[in-house]
């Protein structure tokens, strides 16, 4: 059996369902994320392992022991929000330690335990601050301390890096990464951000809808998308459908088919021949906007030079690997 395995689950607000019947299994030490759009259901999910939100039907066993009956208190569950939910009256050292407070351990023990993941986190040199004298991205790492001193089975982490600038948010990602790893920690992690999902995980559960689309490690979501929408959530593919699919390729092509930006090639000599009609710089990448044969595709090149770049209104032709072109429901 595996660590955590969820069977069955329902929950829905009145009338409104927010998932059903979802199955899902996740080994002892493994990252996961739950991926998808707002209101798919993936936060949701995440507080009805915690105990936070009742569920409606359906098992949730962590290490054989069924969860649903039990309080959030006795389900040794660590969870971290996006808002940080410090108390402000408490220091640093004050705030991680409350949860073992709450559980009565020993003086000694607790100020042991407290230094202990303060290292970890890299905070120890701030023991004594309050929450308003941190940055978001300290801020963060205490509330993440503090999930972390009471040795959780479980550690859950509801976007926790959304409300932090893109620079922040790289570093602490990697960090949370590394503590995981560490610790052997089983740990499920919500997100939006698709970087996110891709760089952090072992597996990747898609939702949409309250259901779970797709499962599998960043490679298999990314380079195998079983269905329009995973295609277009997953990277930022070409999304034709049979007729302008057929036009492109000059063949039949008899369902809809996703391309990878990246997949075309722009060459003088390319088999099809395109139309530049604009570009983005994204840093290290040029996102070209293209037409050919009356279909409108982008693809992305790498940032070489100022001297590549190919103007608006250029002639080109494209080239595009036959085992690139992915056909999705």
């Amino acid at each position: 059996m595996s660590y955590l395995s969820i069977r069955s689950l329902h929950k829905s607000y009145g009338a409104t369902p927010i998932f059903s019947d979802i199955h899902c299994e996740i080994e002892k030490g493994e990252f996961v994320t739950l991926l998808g759009p707002s209101g798919c259901g993936k936060s949701t999910l995440l507080r009805c392992i915690a105990g936070l939100t009742e569920v409606d039907g359906g098992q949730i066993l962590l290490d054989g022991q069924d969860l649903v009956p039990l309080s959030p208190q006795k389900r040794g569950i660590g969870m971290v929000f996006q808002s940080y939910a410090l108390f402000p009256n408490m220091t640093v050292q004050q705030n991680v330690a409350f949860g073992l407070r709450m559980q009565k351990v020993g003086k000694d023990e607790t100020a042991q335990r407290v230094e202990e993941v303060l290292r970890l986190v890299e905070l120890h040199d701030y023991a004594a601050r309050y929450p308003h004298q941190l940055s978001g991205g300290q801020r963060q790492r205490v509330a993440l301390a503090r999930s972390l001193v009471t040795r959780p089975r479980l550690l859950l982490l509801d976007e926790p890096l959304s409300a932090l600038d893109a620079r922040i948010r790289k570093h602490l990602r990697e960090q949370i990464r590394a503590i995981q790893q560490e610790l052997g920690l089983t740990t499920i992690f919500v997100t939006h951000d698709q970087e996110e999902a891709l760089t952090m995980s072992d597996r990747i559960f898609l939702m949409n809808a309250g259901k779970i689309v797709q499962s599998g490690d960043a490679e298999s979501l990314y380079t195998a998308p079983v269905d329009a929408f995973a295609a277009g959530f997953i990277g930022n593919y070409n999304l034709l459908d049979a007729d302008a699919a057929s036009r492109l390729l000059l063949r039949p092509v008899h369902q809809r088919i996703a391309i990878r930006p990246e997949s075309i090639r722009l060459e003088d000599s390319g088999a099809i021949a395109a139309e530049v009609l604009g570009h983005s710089l994204l840093g290290n990448v040029i996102r070209y906007r293209v037409q050919a044969n009356g279909v409108e595709l982008l693809v992305d090149v790498l940032n070489r030079s100022e001297g590549s770049l190919i103007g608006k209104g250029q002639c080109i032709g494209l080239s595009i690997d036959a085992n690139a072109i992915r056909e999705v429901a």
